[in-house]
């Protein structure tokens, strides 16, 4: 019998598959390479690289951020085959991951440490001036351009992560033009003096005789604010020695026992500015700690000044 036909050879395996030419993955030049190659050459290259940790530093504050609170991860195998399935002459990106909520943690407590706050225009008010204070602008970072920059940064092991961001300003609140305006009115009551001055949008309009308290129920020193206002005011005596047999009474306006005459600003509990039926008294230390006018100026006085202006006694 003839011999049996030769057994056909077996096909030979297929070439397995190789990264086009020119594709590079973050700078690393990958052609030719298998997916093991490549993959090997991936970690070898860039998982150093990818677990830098992101630093921050404004002057001598610094912060660091180490990658593994973001669960960073480099899979190099994905990036092998994103770099096989690549056109030729590409440059294709490493598949990293990372969480972003630690991120945005980490920049606003390093903010938070870099901010100065702005400080707003002031005055400081003495008994017969009103001085400016100027303002001054603050700093701040600005959160959301650093968290991207970050984010970029670790999404490309290529790329710096150590950031010495700028600041951008704050400006105040409240400048020195806008003191006019917010300090409509001020009053000083210079007790030594009897005197009490009004000052208009921070300069002197006018002043006032007054009467001050006795030296037994001398007039609060400090400075206060107007709280309340009241024309024709009823009075309820306080429940104190001086009062006498009135502690606790209300006089109504027409009550000539009413020591409040035409105008109330209340300025600090049961002290405030009044007008008096006794004359002769202003220019003295006679009251029980309130502030007496003649009844025609705190007429006046009443009509100028607000709930909140500011009273400094001295």
């Amino acid at each position: 019998a003839p011999p049996p036909p030769p057994a056909a050879p077996a096909p030979a395996p297929a070439p397995e598959r190789t990264v086009p030419a020119g594709v590079s993955v973050a700078g690393v030049d990958l052609t030719g390479q298998t997916e093991a190659q490549a993959t090997q050459t991936v970690q070898t290259a860039l998982a150093k690289p990818a677990a830098r940790p992101v630093v921050l530093r404004i002057g001598r504050q610094r912060a660091q951020l180490a990658t593994k609170k973001l669960k960073l991860s480099l899979d190099a195998g994905r990036t092998a085959r994103r770099a096989l399935a690549a056109v030729a002459g590409t440059e294709v990106a490493p598949a990293i991951t990372f969480i972003r909520k630690p991120i945005r943690a980490f920049v606003d407590r390093f903010a938070r440490r870099v901010a100065i706050a702005a400080r707003d225009a002031r005055v400081r008010i003495t008994l017969r001036h009103i001085y400016r204070r100027k303002a001054h602008a603050g700093r701040a970072l600005a959160i959301k351009p650093v968290n991207a920059k970050i984010e970029r940064a670790l999404a490309d092991p290529r790329l710096t992560r150590y950031f010495k961001p700028k600041r951008i300003a704050v400006k105040p609140a409240v400048g020195a033009k806008d003191l006019g305006r917010k300090y409509a009115s001020i009053i000083t009551v210079d007790k030594s003096a009897f005197k009490l001055r009004l000052f208009r949008h921070l300069r002197f309009s006018k002043s006032y005789s007054v009467a001050v308290g006795q030296p037994a129920y001398p007039t609060p020193g400090g400075l206060f604010a107007i709280q309340s206002k009241q024309v024709n005011p009823t009075w309820t005596a306080p429940n104190s020695p001086w009062a006498g047999e009135q502690a606790g009474q209300s006089f109504d306006p027409s009550d000539p026992n009413n020591p409040l005459k035409a105008r109330w600003m209340g300025v600090n509990g049961g002290v405030g500015i009044h007008g008096t039926g006794q004359d002769y008294t202003v220019g003295t230390a006679a009251s029980h700690g309130c502030i007496r006018m003649h009844v025609s100026d705190v007429i006046d006085l009443f009509g100028r000044v607000s709930v909140g202006t500011p009273v400094l006694i001295r």
